[in-house]
Formats: structure tokens, C-alpha cells, sequence
């Protein structure tokens, strides 16, 4: 579980970082969990864009991205959702 402060770190380290995902009309795949899960493996820190297309509601789709990838949420704002995930190696040192 992460804390304030570590939140506040780590919103700082998204904010220049691009979306590497866009989650749209369809509803996300298993093919979608994997790389997204491969990705949080591989940075430890995901931004993801969902479009305006999508179905979901933003309160379903992070609960079920951090169900299926095992993530925590940083942030969420506007249509962009923020995932962390510690690896073994980390790269990210947490305040």
C-alpha cells in the first residue's frame, strides 16, 4: 500500500512520461492485461489513456486493470489512469 508521500513521488515521475496504452471501444483482453502487466514489470510505473470511445466507467476500469495486473493506482485524472507495480530489481526508490 502506498502513502501520500510516495504517491506524490511518483506523480512527479509520471508526469513526463507519455501513455503507453490507449484502452478504447473494446473492452480490455487478456492479450491487454499481459502487456500491460509485462510493461509494469519491465518500468514499475504505466500511464494509461482511455478514450472517450470506451464503455467502462473510470471507477470499473481501474478496479479491474489492478485486479487483473495486480497494480496499485497512483492517480487518475481527466481520461488518464496511472499504475505501479514494484519489480524485484527496483528501479524506482520510494521515499
Amino acid at each position: 500500500m502506498l502513502n501520500g508521500k510516495q504517491k506524490r513521488y511518483l506523480r512527479s515521475l509520471a508526469v513526463n512520461e507519455k501513455a503507453l496504452f490507449q484502452i478504447g471501444k473494446d473492452e480490455p483482453t487478456e492479450n491487454t492485461y499481459r502487456s500491460i502487466s509485462e510493461c509494469l514489470k519491465a518500468r514499475e510505473l504505466v500511464k494509461i489513456s482511455i478514450l472517450k470511445t470506451c464503455e467502462l466507467t473510470m471507477n470499473e476500469l481501474v478496479v479491474d486493470l489492478c485486479a487483473h495486473t495486480g497494480a496499485e493506482l497512483v492517480q487518475t485524472i481527466g481520461k488518464t489512469v496511472v499504475l505501479y507495480k514494484p519489480s524485484r530489481e527496483r528501479k524506482i526508490q520510494l521515499p
